[in-house]
């Protein structure tokens, strides 16, 4: 069993009827930035940025950010 955390980007733009460049405006974070985690083309997301997104969608639990998902993939074994 493999877990991978997931960002939230595209739910949290359709629930708040937002866009992603509105998003970027309001979280001083870069729109690339935003567009690759939307895409899951980026990792990682540092806590600065959730922070960020939290307090410009009035946000108070985390869950509606990231989610941990399971996936049936076999670990890396080391």
């Amino acid at each position: 069993m493999k877990y991978q955390v997931k960002v939230k980007i595209r739910e949290l733009l359709e629930k708040h009827n937002m866009s992603l460049r509105k998003l970027s405006e309001l979280a001083g974070i870069r729109h690339a930035a935003l567009s690759e985690l939307a895409n899951g083309k980026r990792k990682n997301i540092n806590f600065g940025h959730i922070e960020r997104i939290a307090k410009a969608l009035d946000i108070t639990d985390i869950r509606e950010i990231i989610d941990l998902e399971i996936t049936e993939e076999k670990e890396d074994e080391e």
